[in-house]
């Protein structure tokens, strides 16, 4: 039976990548954008005000709804706007969802994630794990790549740089420490899309990434 999947964050590096791998499974993909996006064309769009959607809004029905959507503090502005994208867009499209019965959510964070990190970026994303799993989906995915590698519609000059040199320090990253290799971007968007696990709440690495 045909799925119908929600996707925050289509713009995105991932989010573009998971939308074609959707398509190939022959979901129904519904991308929500602040702005009109170039995607393929059996995409359906719902271009909103996100402030706006949030206080008035209602989802269409869906099976599943995939959280990609991110930023990062230079391109935010401050702080305080980038925890708006990262945490209170992510959870209240989350909510919306769980509000017309998605059973599964899948969401991007970060290898080393942590509430309790001193480190701002990675408590913002543990944050937002932990405000994921209290709404008790019956499905809960989370992804935790380290750098991404792939070509994204903006520049990030210091994540360019990483993707530069990370291939050069992946071969030391060995035991527990595989897990903040850097990852083809690809990789990730296709376990989110094939991933066979049954378990209620599952968290993916490195090493569950890189046989797609």
């Amino acid at each position: 039976m045909k799925q119908t999947s929600i996707v925050l964050g289509a713009s995105g590096l991932i989010g573009r990548l998971l939308i074609l791998e959707l398509l190939q499974k022959s979901n129904k993909v519904i991308a929500i954008l602040r702005n009109d996006e170039d995607l393929p064309n059996e995409v359906e769009k719902l271009i909103i005000n996100f402030d706006e959607f949030i206080n008035n809004g209602q989802l269409p029905n869906c099976d599943k709804i995939f959280i990609c959507i991110g930023t990062t503090i230079k391109k935010a502005g401050s702080k305080e706007e980038f925890v708006k994208v990262d945490y209170t867009y992510a959870y209240e499209f989350a909510k919306k969802a769980f509000e017309v019965n998605a059973s599964e959510i899948h969401l991007v964070s970060s290898v080393g994630a942590d509430s309790k990190s001193n480190n701002f970026y990675l408590k913002t994303k543990g944050q937002i794990e932990d405000a994921i799993l209290e709404l008790k989906f019956e499905y809960t995915k989370i992804y935790r790549p380290s750098l991404l590698i792939g070509e994204r519609s903006e520049t990030r000059l210091l994540e360019k740089l990483g993707q530069l040199i990370s291939p050069l320090f992946n071969s030391f990253l060995l035991g527990a420490m595989k897990k903040y290799r850097s990852i083809d971007a690809k990789k990730v968007a296709r376990s989110m899309v094939y991933n066979n696990e049954e378990k209620s709440l599952k968290y993916y690495y490195y090493n569950d990434f890189i046989n797609q």
